[in-house]
């Protein structure tokens, strides 16, 4: 049976005298239903899940992108910014990349002086080693690393410099660290038949170019960091050319003494770049104000996520058509649908939030200091995430009977609404209650709803492209979406 079918004759078994005689949709709800269009949903996802923005991974350009084409399609249709501020929550997360214009090499030897480059003549290990320091002192030769070469004293107080023979880089940081070395410098001797350095840190170079982001963490973690960070050993790979340029400046030979002090002075500054370790992102928020004086004051939160993963380690662009581009778009035919209807008695905020693919950020972010316009209340959540594959019937939702502590009237008036729209019944979906931006939502103490069409092959994947989406599919669930907010705006409590 097609979906076409499936919605007649479930809107006939639930209303036996045919939907205009018993249907308690009221005709504006049923324009703005109508509005609801496949064509131009497609057109949407065929924009935010389009190679141009990238991925949309948090932070980058493609999301703020995204963002800024979410606001302007709202102000355009008449919404009302949703944040504090105006369209947008930002809320700051910990960004962790070096400004390469502030962080140098310096080095002064009998035969001169330099400087080395970030990225061409020296190399950091890894993301960790992104921080702020200051190192400078004498260089000294350690051999090949071992314990013996770097004990003794020989070390203390300067840098140690260790030809690359293979040995593990976290041991013989370590035990340059026991030695109380001011730092290490490890370079490919004369004997090292290894990878070119620059190729073989490329990786790991890119990574910290993109740089890394995280949550900001409570203040005692965070006290914490911050003395690890003060304690920080300072560890340069450099490249043999680099290596050699010294040794030849100080005039010794391509392997010293072990324990010779080499006549350089070295010194290292490692800044952080953007606003000191901190970026801003977004989450877009919209608000579409009540008709009811007092109703008007509570608010139905609607939410879908609008970043993915971004780029892969490859270069491979994952554009997340049906995560979440699909309840990306969803919600914006939901507002052009009320844009077509006007108000409802209840407000109505979206919010697409960031980070959600990075641990639910921009939902923990909101839930944290929620704002709404007017003074308003939330009364409850739907969240969608994924629901443009699979079968065309297939809608699962959470929390359900199962999770009795969370089931609530939300996921009832689902259950009694999805068949006029193609869904027979709804799925389980309580093993994701934990994984979607519902989740944070319920911090508020609110009753939530998550509605989702289940993972594919490619879920998380560079597959995941918006030709491969149902769009039929999509707009039905708009249009459930649009079916409940009618119905809640006749229910007294949504407990």
């Amino acid at each position: 049976m097609t979906p076409t079918l499936l919605i007649l004759a479930a809107a006939l078994s639930l209303f036996p005298s045919g939907p205009t005689a018993a249907d308690p949709t009221s005709s504006r709800m049923l324009a703005a239903l109508s509005s609801v269009k496949p064509e131009a949903i497609r057109v949407d996802v065929e924009f935010i899940a389009s190679d141009d923005l990238a991925g949309r991974d948090t932070p980058s350009e493609g999301l703020r992108t995204a963002a800024r084409f979410l606001r302007s399609r709202l102000e355009r249709l008449g919404w009302k910014p949703g944040a504090k501020d105006g369209w947008f929550h930002e809320y700051p997360l910990e960004h962790r990349v070096l400004d390469e214009e502030q962080s140098k090499v310096e080095w002064r030897a009998k035969g001169g002086a330099g400087t080395l480059r970030f990225g061409v003549d020296y190399f950091l290990p890894g993301l960790r080693d992104i921080t702020r320091l200051d190192t400078a002192g004498a260089v000294v030769f350690a051999g090949d690393g071992s314990k013996e070469d770097l004990g003794s004293g020989r070390v203390e107080g300067k840098w140690a410099l260790v030809h690359d023979a293979g040995g593990e880089l976290s041991r013989i940081t370590r035990d340059a660290r026991r030695a109380k070395a001011k730092g290490l410098i490890v370079a490919p001797g004369p004997k090292y038949a290894g990878e070119d350095y620059a190729a073989r840190y490329a990786d790991v170079l890119a990574r910290q170019r993109k740089g890394s982001v995280a949550y900001p963490r409570p203040a005692k973690e965070a006290a914490a960091d911050e003395r690890e960070e003060r304690e920080a050993f300072p560890t340069l790979l450099l490249t043999q050319p680099a290596a050699a340029a010294l040794l030849a400046a100080a005039q010794k030979p391509a392997t010293p003494a072990k324990g010779a002090d080499l006549g350089i002075t070295l010194s290292e500054t490692r800044r952080l770049g953007g606003d000191d370790g901190r970026i801003l992102v977004e989450n877009v928020v919209g608000w579409w104000p009540g008709s009811d004086p007092k109703r008007a004051k509570e608010c139905i939160l609607l939410s879908a996520h609008y970043d993915h993963v971004g780029v892969d380690a490859r270069g491979q662009i994952h554009n997340g058509a049906d995560d979440n581009g699909s309840g990306t778009t969803l919600l914006l035919s939901v507002a052009e649908a009320l844009a077509e209807h006007g108000p409802l008695e209840r407000s109505v905020m979206i919010i697409w939030v960031s980070g959600e693919e990075k641990g639910l950020w921009g939902s923990k972010a909101f839930a944290e200091n929620p704002w709404f316009p007017d003074g308003a209340k939330p009364v409850g959540n739907i969240n969608i995430d994924m629901v443009g594959r699979n079968a065309p019937d297939k809608l699962l939702v959470t929390p359900t009977k199962e999770r009795a502590k969370d089931y609530n009237e939300l996921v009832k008036i689902a259950e009694k609404l999805a068949p006029l729209e193609g869904f027979p019944k709804l799925g389980n979906a309580d093993q994701y209650y934990e994984r979607s931006d519902h989740y944070m939502f319920a911090r508020l103490g609110i009753p939530v709803m998550f509605l989702f069409s289940d993972i594919h092959e490619d879920y998380h994947r560079p597959g995941d492209d918006p030709e491969k989406l149902d769009y039929d599919k999509v707009s039905r669930v708009a249009r459930l979406v649009l079916r409940m907010l009618d119905a809640l705006d006749r229910e007294k409590s949504l407990r």
